[in-house]
This record gives structure tokens, sequence and C-alpha cells, in this order.
């Protein structure tokens, strides 16, 4: 059994992969790898843009403009556990300060700060970036280097036994490697004289893929390899070549648990905290070998932004730093370079993102002080959803069938939490006449007579600020949790929207970030708007169930064609039960219009529209259904509903006594329920009892 495990274990692995992410070689070997690919010379800037853009994106129109939807925000390295959805307009803008940045147009040296609400997934487009350069390092795109230095075991460029003192055959010795600790890009070994026109020889012969940005190395070595570099030179009076003699340059792979080139600074307390932990610090135990603390080999170049090198160092609640950690971002921005303690200023090259809230943030904008810090940040919003059907994916991923599996979610159960959420955060429409329903319904795609995708742009544009407030993703999932583990859901093994929704309003009253009596207010009113749209819902489904007959669609739907056609070419209809020929039934035609809204003044086009339909699709050489105009479907459903409702006493349900045969029909819409709308036994049950309850208080719109 174990020797069945471990070939299992072996299958799943690639030897060959690890030996080529872990590479090593000569620096003369890198310089043929840069020859052949001087892609692996790209900054932290152009490796990140190019590994959004190395998955690829599709291009579709929201709001009448262009959006793009970039592949590597539904995080493809993790099977999406970290999907982002419905935030494509702040993604694109995102991408396009990363591509601005490896273009090299200035805005490499900003701060990038996503700014948002709590929980609306700032620190998650974070990690997808950090995720994302990782597995992009690991691909043979994404490799990149850096270097080792050998040397004796003290560190120093000490002869071997059998070298001459001088001259041409004086060798130091090569028994201990130095990684290089900020793992840095080993052409910044190559001497400043030489440096531009070795880079001008690269660039002719780099051809990006994603954008236009030159190849730069900025910069001189880490205060620990100039030493050693410097001490080599002396050793070898001046020979560079016999220098990079000891120079072992490797393939690297980015990881944030190895602490290579990602890093993530998190505030803590102020006395136990120092910007030390950005820029590295003394190491006290090497100062008795190497006689003093300004000796490199005596200091730790492990700050955050030290490891970060090379890749992307996050800050989480950024603007909750000390004033003593923003300076050191300052310089870390806008020159490139920290200044560790007792050493002159460093190179570094990584992407630096923070993020923050809103309060937070007004602080920041309202310090008359931290000016400097302001204008080296690039602020991106980061709101809410605001779109239906991607809020109902973000809880589909939390408690889909493949994570829920002893309880059954009713239908409607996610999509109505997820409406109600959407609706917090929509602000109230200024055109007469339109609800903040009817405006999620037109955000979420939806057509609704009168209103063009005009309309919807001009209601986009008259709330900026829409999403930035409301109800957070985390409170929903929080209550769903709640649901889910209360008794009655354990005793039914189903929860149902109205579980949900009263979970979603008892929580209101302790709500921690709702202080506001007006906004709970609001909030509760908002849960009235979902609970009837839902019951619209519901009694649409049970409709269509108790109408669900295709024969009996089918026939009312050959009755109605006939008499239109009659109708339009001003002839009768033959009366199959007396043999004569009848006038068109008007009152059965306007039945079936009327329950789509169609008035009287408009029958008659109405009825050529259908003609003209049915006429264009038979030179086609295709056959008209019942089902294909899908209005003229919904008319034919709603009818035959009116004409089995009074059969099938639905109203009786809310009664304790039920005859065998109105029970057999109902058991026949039930079936249908579960079968055409995914119900379970318990919860199509409940929802025909709920709806029979409404027809049994005579709810008009319920008729």
């Amino acid at each position: 059994m174990s020797e069945e495990l471990v070939s299992l274990i072996e299958s799943k692995l690639d030897r060959r992969r690890y030996q080529d992410q872990h590479w090593a070689g000569t620096f003369w070997e890198y310089l043929d790898i840069c020859r052949e690919n001087p892609g692996v010379v790209r900054n932290a800037y152009q490796r990140l843009y190019d590994a959004i853009m190395s998955y690829g994106c599709d291009r579709y129109r929201l709001f009448k403009k262009e959006c793009i939807r970039y592949h590597f925000f539904s995080d493809p390295f993790d099977n999406g556990a970290d999907g982002i959805f419905g935030l494509d307009f702040a993604l694109m803008q995102l991408v396009d300060f990363l591509r601005s940045a490896a273009e090299g147009y200035g805005t490499d040296k900003r701060i990038l700060l996503l700014h948002g609400p709590v929980g609306s997934s700032k620190s998650t487009i974070a990690r997808l970036l950090k995720k994302g350069i990782e597995a992009y390092s690991r691909t043979t795109d994404g490799a990149l280097y850096t270097f080792s230095w050998m040397l004796d075991e003290h560190c120093e460029a000490s002869p071997e036994p059998d070298s001459p003192p001088s001259g041409q055959g004086k060798r130091a010795r090569k028994t201990h490697e130095y990684p290089c600790p900020m793992h840095e890009e080993p052409l910044v070994l190559v001497p400043r004289e030489a440096r531009d026109e070795v880079m001008a020889k690269l660039n002719a012969a780099f051809k990006p893929k994603h954008h236009g940005g030159k190849l730069r190395v900025s910069g001189e070595p880490d205060p620990f390899c100039r030493r050693v570099l410097d001490n080599l030179m002396e050793f070898y009076e001046g020979d560079w070549r016999k220098v990079m003699g000891h120079v072992k340059v490797r393939r690297i792979v980015l990881s944030e648990k190895d602490r290579v080139g990602i890093g993530t600074f998190q505030p803590k307390d102020e006395k136990n905290q120092d910007s030390t932990e950005l820029t590295g610090d003394i190491n006290y135990r090497k100062i008795a070998l190497y006689g003093s603390d300004s000796d490199p080999r005596a200091f730790n170049f492990d700050g955050e932004l030290n490891i970060a090198n090379r890749g992307v160092c996050e800050f989480i609640e950024l603007l909750k730093l000390d004033v003593a950690f923003l300076y050191d971002l300052l310089g870390a921005t806008q020159e490139h370079s920290i200044k560790p303690k007792k050493f002159a200023q460093t190179h570094i090259d990584e992407v630096i993102l923070g993020h923050t809230n809103e309060p937070e943030y007004k602080r920041l904008q309202s310090n008359e002080m931290m000016e400097a810090f302001r204008d080296r940040t690039i602020k991106i919003d980061v709101p809410y959803n605001i779109r239906l059907d991607d809020e109902i994916r973000i809880y589909q991923k939390d408690f889909g069938a493949d994570r829920i599996r002893n309880i059954h979610i009713a239908p409607h159960t996610l999509e109505v939490a997820a409406m109600w959420a959407v609706l917090t955060r929509l602000e109230e429409p200024k055109k007469a006449g339109l609800t903040v329903l009817q405006k999620l319904k037109l955000y979420n795609g939806k057509n609704i007579p009168g209103f063009t995708e005009d309309s919807v742009k001009e209601l986009k544009e008259e709330a900026p600020r829409e999403g930035m407030a409301g109800i957070s993703p985390r409170y929903i999932q929080d209550k769903v949790s709640n649901a889910l583990v209360g008794r009655q859901a354990i005793e039914d093994k189903c929860i149902n929207p109205f579980m949900v929704l009263n979970e979603l309003e008892g929580g209101l009253s302790h709500h921690s970030l709702i202080s506001d009596e007006n906004t709970k207010k609001r909030y509760r009113e908002l849960l009235a708007v979902v609970k009837e749209e839902y019951e619209d819902i519901i009694k649409g489904e049970v409709q269509r169930a108790i109408s669900a007959d295709e024969d009996a669609i089918r026939r009312l739907c050959v009755n109605y064609i006939e008499n239109v056609r009659a109708s339009t070419q001003k002839e009768k209809v033959l009366n199959k039960y007396t043999g004569k020929y009848d006038e068109p039934d008007e009152r059965l035609m306007r039945a079936i219009e009327e329950k789509i809204d169609i008035p009287e003044s408009r029958k008659d086009d109405f009825r050529q529209e259908i003609m003209n339909y049915i006429g264009a699709l038979a030179l086609d050489g295709k056959k008209f259904e019942y089902n294909t105009n899908a209005r003229l479907y919904r008319a034919l459903e709603l009818k035959l509903f009116e004409d089995q409702r009074d059969t099938i006493k639905l109203k009786n349900l809310v009664s304790s006594v039920v005859d065998d045969e109105t029970q057999q029909k109902i058991d026949i819409v039930k079936q249908r329920l579960i079968k055409n709308f995914g119900y379970n036994e318990t919860s199509a049950a409940d929802v025909l009892n709920y709806v029979a309850s409404i027809f049994a208080r005579g709810d008009s719109k319920g008729r």
C-alpha cells in the first residue's frame, strides 16, 4: 500500500522542472542566457505586468464603455480560490498603472494604494499579485536569476594554498557560497562604464510581448556585494574577469514563504516595531567576528524591502503605519532606494503596494505634513460589486454544492442575500418613476421599457461613488453561515431565503459598522423590497410549474396562431367541432396578449409582428414552435396557468384537507419544481405552501 502511495506522489512530481528552476552556472553562461533571452533582465514592474497579460483577457462592453476582464484575477494558479468578480473597472486601472510603470513613464516611482470599504477585495487583489508573480517566476517566460559569491569560510578573498603571492596565477579560495542577500540581478556586477553598451545590445534583441518598455539595470550592488566585489577587485589587482570567476549565477523562484522577492509588512504596536523591519538590522553576533558594526558582513539585509527586491512588497493597512515608516517609503518609491542603518543608499527594484480604508485615507488628506507622501501615491478605488450576477458568484464560490453537501440551499437563497447587499450599495435614482430595485436590474443587464444603454450610463455617472459604501460581502457570508448551522437547517437539512433574510435583519441591530439609525432603517426597508421581489420570483416559478404541460401549451399556441393568421388575413377560422367557419376568437387572443401587456391599440401591430416572424423563419427553412418566441411563450404559460389554477385548487394547500385528485396534481407540480428549478422535496413543499398562502390571501399580484 505504501509503495502505491509513493508511486502516486512521484507521478505528480516533475523532476525536470525542478532542475530547470534550480539551474546554476557561471557568469559567462548567464551572459549567454541574456543574449538568447533578454527578457530575463526585466524589472519588477515589467515582470508583474507580463505575468498578468500572460493569462489573457476578454473584452466586452459595460455601461457603454469597453471593459476588459483579465483572467489573471480569476486566480488560475489556485483553482479560483481567490477569484475576483465584478471589479473589472478597478482592475483595469490597476493594470494600466502597471503598464505605464513597465513602459517607464514614471508610475514606477509611485506607491500603488488600493482604497475602498472593508471587504471589497483589496487584500485579495494584493494576494493575487503576489501569488501570480510567484507562479510566473516558475515558468520559462518568467525565469529570473541572481548570484552568489564563492569565497573562503570567513567571507574573505584569501589565496589558495598553492597560489603564488602575486602575478597571473594568483587565485582566491572558493570553498563557501554566500548568496546575494537582496537577490539582485547579476548584471548589476557589470561596471557602469560598460553597462550602457551591454544594455543597448540586449535591448536591440529584446522583443517584449505586451509592452514597449526598455530593459534597465540601475544602481549599484547592495553593501554586502559591493564590499565583496571591492575585496576581489583588490585581490586580483583590478582584473574584473577573474573576479567574475567567483560569481555563481542561479535561477530563483519568487516565494513569500521563503522570503524571496515577495514581502508583506503589517503594522503592530509602535513600541515594538521600528523601521529596521523594513531595511534590516545589525547582526550583533557577527560584530566580534568582523570587528565593526559598519561591516556589511555583520548586517542582516533581511528587512521586508530588502527581501522583496525583484518582486512585490505589500503593506497591509498602509496608512496605519507610524510616520517614520512612511518616510522610508518616500525614497523607496521616488529614488528606488532605501537607507539601511550605517550604510549608503541601496538600490531596490520592486513593486510597492498598500491598501487602506476610507477613514484612514481621509485622515491622510487632512494631514498637511504628509503632502510628500500623498504626492507619491496613486490611489485606485476598489468598490463593492454593484452588479447582482457578480455578487451572487461570490457566495456561490463559498456555498456552492461542491462545498455544502449535507444541507440543501433552496433556489434563490444566495440570490436574495446578494440582491439586498447590492441594494444597500446603490444610491437612490434621481429619475422620476425609477425604483432602486429597477436600477439594480438595469445595472445587471436587464431590459426595462423606457430605458436604454444611455439611461444606464447616465445613472452610473450621476452616482460616481456608488459601491464605496453599503453592506460588506463578509456580513452576508457570516449570516448565511449562521443559517446553515441553525437548528431548523440541521433538522430540515435545508435552508431557504426567508431563513437567511431573517438572519440578515436580526444582525443589523448589533452590526459593528453601522451606528446610524437612519441607515439601519433604510436597510430594513430594502429587506422588505427584496422579500416582495422574491415573492414575485417564486410565484412565477409556481405558475410555470403548473403550466409546464407542453402538450397543452402547444395546443394553445396552435389555436392562437390560427386565430392570429385569420385576423391578419381578414379570414375566418374553421371550427373543428361544428364544421363551420367562425370569426377569429378575439377573446382568446386578447387573453393571451394581455399577459405580456400588449395594449388594445397595439394588438394588430403585435399580431403582424408574429406573422412576419413566422414567415422569416420559414424562409430560413426553420419551423415555428410554441417556445421559439420567448415573449409569446411567457404569455402562453401565464394563460395556461390561469386556466389550470382553479382545477388544481392551489389555495386548498393551506387547509388541512386535500382530496386525492388535487394532491396528485400538486405532486406533479412539485416534481416539476424539483426537476426544472433545482428544489428538493422540502423546499418545493415550502414554496408551494407559501405561494398557496399568497393566493389564499387574495393577493391581486398573485392572480
